[in-house]
C-alpha cells in the first residue's frame, strides 16, 4: 500500500526588501513520503525567494511534468517555473521552453557541484534559465526547523536570506551560478 503525503500547515511572512515585497501567505504543503525535511524547507526557501500573489506549489514530486512551484499568468502561460534538485539536461530545455523564467535550486553539496560541472556547458543557450544554489550546511540548518505546524519569517535583503521558524534562525546565502540574461 502507498503512503500519502503528509500534510504541513505554514504560515509564510516574507519581507523582501530588495524587491520591495511584503506579504503573508498560508500554505498547505504536502510532503511527499520520499521528500525529505530539507527538500521541504528548501521548497518553503524558493517560495519566499520568488513570492508573488499568482505563486503556486504544484504537486512536485508526484508529476513530472510540473516544477516544484511555478506561477502562471491570468491567460495561463507559465510565467516562472521553480524546480529543485538536479534536472537532466533534458528536462532543463524543456522547462526553458516553457516558461518565461525557470530558476533550479540544487542543493546536496559536492553531488550538486558535480551535476553543475555537468550540465553547465548545455545551459548556456538558456537566457531564461537561473541556477542557484544552497549549501549542504544551510540545507541541513533548514531542515532540522520543519515541524508540521510552522509560522516561517523569511527576511531578503541584498541577497541575503534570513529564515526563522519559532525561536529558530538561520542565515541562508544562496550561491548564483547561472544568472538569467
Amino acid at each position: 500500500m502507498a503512503q500519502n503525503s503528509t500534510i504541513y500547515k505554514v504560515e509564510l511572512s516574507v519581507s523582501d526588501m530588495d524587491r520591495h515585497y511584503y506579504e503573508v501567505h498560508k500554505l498547505t504543503v504536502a510532503k511527499h513520503p520520499s521528500e525529505t525535511d530539507e527538500r521541504l524547507m528548501l521548497r518553503i526557501v524558493a517560495f519566499a525567494l520568488n513570492a508573488h500573489e499568482h505563486l503556486e506549489l504544484t504537486k512536485g514530486l508526484s508529476t513530472d511534468s510540473e516544477p516544484d512551484i511555478w506561477q502562471k499568468s491570468l491567460s495561463g502561460e507559465i510565467d516562472v517555473w521553480v524546480a529543485l534538485g538536479l534536472p537532466s539536461e533534458k528536462v532543463l530545455r524543456q522547462s526553458c521552453s516553457k516558461a518565461a523564467k525557470v530558476i533550479v535550486y540544487p542543493y546536496g553539496g559536492r553531488t550538486a557541484e558535480v551535476w553543475w560541472d555537468k550540465v553547465k556547458s548545455g545551459t548556456t543557450r538558456f537566457d531564461n534559465l537561473q541556477v542557484v544554489n544552497f549549501s549542504e550546511t544551510d540545507a541541513a540548518a533548514l531542515a532540522k526547523m520543519a515541524s508540521r505546524a510552522m509560522k516561517v519569517q523569511v527576511n531578503i535583503q541584498d541577497a541575503e536570506v534570513m529564515v526563522s521558524v519559532n525561536e529558530d534562525t538561520v542565515y541562508v546565502t544562496p550561491d548564483i551560478w547561472k544568472g538569467a540574461a
